[in-house]
């Protein structure tokens, strides 16, 4: 019997792992970051504890990111890092649990052996069974779009690694796009701005608090300054930068238009009754991505459509994912049913 109660949803994604458990919602959100030791090849540190050691580790320890581009970059240490979770997500049941079905999500433009390899390091960490979803499918159903009537769901899941654009109607996805352009690439052009402006060498981390702090899509507003702290590189020592939020935006112009393009793009490729849907409805926007300031109205400019982002753009991914698992259940206790809607 197919126990929906044991089993998880996980949001594989490459800035952040999310866990989401039928009944309490997402329950683990953590960086995918892994600390190894390179001595022994130990995992020191998971998570938000590894996230800060970056930068900041001895030479025997190296702070890495399994995931690169939303794929699997380090197939081993990406199954530690998920065990982890797993067993972070379960550690009120019982010792004699059985081990848990998980939903797992893939980028809609992933190849078979890339998914393989996510099948294979989620069985690894201890998944009974694996089963994948596309991102920006399980970003509709958390977002609360009817992606099961007849009609069209524009989604734009803007994540670490994949910017992922689909249009949905009965249940599958009819058109997408997935671009590996996104919050990462935010915060490369961040870093590479600075360092040719200012010949200041910035970090990860200082390069996403400034992109969260002042960031801006398109024209700005207000334009707030930010001090940064960094190395500078022709005297190699440290120093002290103010920079601006139009400093910012010009920074990332470049980034933006690659995601504009992609939504245009796919709306192309969408035909004309569902586009019409789309323009009723408006775009919806979720990932951490969809939080830079304007980036839904730079969007809605640029498509001449109403553009919202979702309530919980940093869960709905996860939060899609668990739904999912309910039909799943349904299509395990069917067994005469030869496929199911879902997975990819």
């Amino acid at each position: 019997m197919f126990n929906f109660s044991q089993d998880l949803g996980i949001d594989l994604g490459t800035a952040n792992t999310l866990v989401f458990v039928k009944g309490k919602g997402v329950v683990v959100s953590e960086p995918s970051v892994v600390a190894k030791n390179n001595q022994t090849g130990d995992i020191e540190a998971v998570g938000s504890s590894a996230r800060n050691m970056i930068g900041r580790t001895p030479g025997n320890i190296t702070v890495v990111r399994p995931m690169r581009d939303g794929v699997i970059a380090d197939y081993d240490t990406t199954a530690a890092m998920m065990k982890y979770y797993i067993k972070k997500a379960m550690k009120n049941r019982s010792m004699f649990a059985k081990k848990p079905n998980v939903m797992v999500c893939v980028p809609s433009g992933i190849t078979m052996v890339e998914e393989r390899a996510v099948i294979d390091a989620t069985k690894q960490a201890g998944a009974k069974e694996a089963f994948p979803i596309s991102e920006p499918f399980a970003a509709a159903i958390g977002a609360g779009l009817p992606v099961w009537e007849p009609t069209g769901s524009m989604i734009v899941d803007i994540g670490g690694g994949t910017t992922e654009v689909a249009v949905i109607s009965l249940g599958g996805v009819v058109t997408s796009k997935s671009i590996r352009t996104a919050g990462d690439d935010m915060d490369e052009a961040i870093m590479n701005y600075i360092r040719k402006n200012y010949n200041l060498m910035i970090g990860e981390r200082s390069a996403e608090s400034v992109k969260l702090d002042i960031g801006v899509a398109g024209e700005v507003n207000e334009d707030v300054e930010m001090d940064i702290r960094g190395r500078d590189l022709l005297t190699g020592l440290p120093k002290t930068i103010t920079i601006t939020a139009s400093e910012i935006a010009s920074s990332l112009n470049d980034t933006v238009e690659a995601i504009v393009e992609a939504v245009k793009n796919t709306l192309e490729e969408t035909p004309p009754e569902l586009a019409a849907d789309i323009m009723d409805r408006g775009i919806v926007l979720s990932g951490g991505g969809s939080l830079l300031q304007n980036i839904d109205k730079v969007i809605s400019d640029e498509t001449k459509m109403p553009v919202f982002v979702t309530e919980d753009p940093l869960e709905s991914v996860a939060l899609g994912t668990g739904k999912s698992l309910e039909y799943i259940q349904h299509f395990r206790s069917h067994p005469n049913v030869s496929a199911h809607p879902i997975t990819k």
